[in-house]
């Protein structure tokens, strides 16, 4: 639930941010000289790419917590180590075989995108975040495909 209102907070940040850069763009626009006009196309397409970079976010979030929600609902969450670090994060004894064997399984079946997720869960457990996004994204993209 936390991490709902992370989400909508930065979201509504990001938001903000983005029609405060419109406004300034149009104040900009009216002083009419060829400086402030630059500086008000610079605004507008920091405006769409932050745009662009909350929706792209929201719709990976949504649809990895929906994915999350089904796996979980299906019983094939991967199981957590007795053994976690304080932070929650694996153990670094853990990390290694632990994702090997989930990307074993995710490789033998590459349409898969239940074995995708729990790799992403893995690898988001051990805090390889970047690796964890990747699988992620794959394993909705393999959803959208094979349901």
């Amino acid at each position: 639930m936390s991490s709902r209102i992370g989400v909508a907070v930065m979201g509504a940040a990001l938001f903000l941010y983005v029609v405060v850069a419109a406004w300034f763009a149009v104040l900009m626009f009216s002083a009419a000289t060829p400086l402030s006009i630059a500086f008000g196309v610079g605004l507008i397409v920091i405006a769409v790419i932050g745009g662009w970079a909350l929706v792209r976010e929201l719709m990976f979030g949504f649809s990895a917590d929906r994915l999350g929600r089904q796996l979980d609902g299906e019983g094939g969450m991967p199981e957590a180590p007795e053994a976690l670090s304080p932070s929650g994060r694996l153990l670094r004894e853990d990390v290694e075989p632990m994702i090997a064997q989930y990307r074993t399984a995710a490789d033998a079946d590459a349409d898969d995108w239940r074995a995708r997720y729990r790799l992403g869960v893995v690898q988001e457990a051990s805090g390889r975040r970047k690796d964890a996004r990747a699988s992620i994204r794959e394993a909705i993209r393999l959803a959208r495909v094979r349901p």
